[in-house]
């Protein structure tokens, strides 16, 4: 597999990296994290630039090379990450893009790009743990509509969101992973209640919502009736494949900076502390080429989903990030309990990474049954 990058791309990078060195010193700072109405609002901001600057695209149909490209100057130079729109940007729109009809992508995918619309995920629920099968959430026809009753829980950005992209039962009576179909919910849609969750780090983004009776379009289904199964698969393929990519160049970065706050404050002279530093600097170049290699092979299928890599990278990621904020609480000493230091409140957000996106046990199963080709347990 060749990395290289052609004299295209390069020129790419350059043209980048001049942009985000005019836009970024004239950006106001970012709202606090606990005001999600004010930070939607920069965030779709931000994502209005792009898609001005041409930038917006690139998650979805640039070259695996390019997409990365991006990844690495725009974490490098300090821009802001999607945020609220990560939903849209990183898991329904690719989905949209991969299985929705034409009416379907003309519809979501231009406001996503533009930055005018944002969604949320409705898949967890309180009855089903990490077995995402095992939802209850009820959606019956009713001539042109789906009539939803149920709940979720752990929805992403509900409460600042415009759509939601719904896993619900259409035919009780299937096996469990049939009879499921993936739903785009309005969510100001009558019958719709937000209950936000305050986070052991004080902010809401997560919330649970209540659906009683809420009608949905049965042209707001994504995929064939019963086969929402499949669909999120797809769905959860760009979540463990690439939606965190940019993530393992902002901790490369945040190694560096501990690196640096060590030498400052007399804690580069513990041998362990090093070690550890050096293990984790060789965990994240792993992962950095793994997402090069999932994207990649992505893009040679032909699909531009990611497959059952994304799981292996899912895994390794979430544990080397609660490693690298055990070490940033080591370089810290008793400040790390100071949630005004960097890294205290990261810290305290990559407890949950073990468990979002499919838990590790979850992962652990898939790479056995999938990749290594172990048989199932009973």
């Amino acid at each position: 597999m060749d990395l290289a990058c052609t004299p295209e791309e390069e020129e790419f990078r350059a043209r980048l990296r001049q942009w985000l060195g005019e836009v970024l010193p004239e950006l106001p700072d970012p709202p606090p994290p606990t005001d999600w109405p004010a930070r939607r609002a920069y965030d779709l901001g931000w994502q209005r630039m792009l898609h001005d600057a041409g930038y917006a695209h690139v998650h979805w149909d640039a070259s695996p090379t390019t997409r990365l490209i991006y990844l690495e100057e725009t974490e490098r130079a300090g821009a802001p990450y999607v945020g609220a729109n990560f939903v849209g940007l990183l898991h329904a729109g690719p989905t949209v893009a991969a299985e929705g009809t034409p009416a379907q992508r003309a519809r979501w995918l231009p406001p996503i790009l533009r930055g005018e619309e944002v969604w949320c995920q409705g898949f967890s629920e309180p009855g089903a743990g990490s077995d995402l099968a095992a939802l209850r959430t009820r959606a019956h026809r009713d001539g042109d509509d789906y009539v939803v009753t149920g709940s979720k829980i752990w929805t992403s950005h509900a409460e600042v969101a415009d759509w939601c992209e719904l896993l619900v039962r259409t035919d009780p009576s299937a096996p469990r992973h049939r009879g499921i179909s993936w739903l785009a919910l309005r969510m100001d849609a009558p019958g719709v209640t937000v209950r936000p969750l305050r986070t052991l780090a004080g902010s809401t983004e997560f919330a649970e919502v209540f659906l009683d009776e809420v009608r949905v379009p049965a042209a707001h289904r994504v995929g064939e009736e019963n086969d929402g199964w499949r669909v999120t698969m797809v769905t959860l393929s760009f979540e463990r494949g690439t939606a965190f990519a940019g993530e393992v160049v902002a901790c490369r970065r945040v190694l560096r900076e501990l690196a640096a706050e060590a030498r400052a404050n007399g804690r580069w002279d513990d041998p362990v502390l090093r070690r550890a530093l050096g293990r984790l600097n060789a965990e994240f170049r792993a992962l950095w080429r793994l997402t090069q290699w999932n994207v990649s092979e992505a893009e040679a299928a032909g699909s531009g989903v990611p497959g059952v890599g994304g799981s292996v990278f899912k895994l390794r990621y979430s544990h080397a990030r609660q490693q690298l904020y055990d070490t940033a609480a080591d370089v810290l000493g008793p400040d790390c309990l100071d949630l005004g230091r960097p890294w205290t409140l990261d810290r305290l957000s990559s407890l949950s990474y073990t468990i979002a996106a499919g838990t590790s046990q979850i992962q652990r199963n898939i790479v056995a049954e999938r990749i290594l080709g172990l048989p199932k347990g009973r």
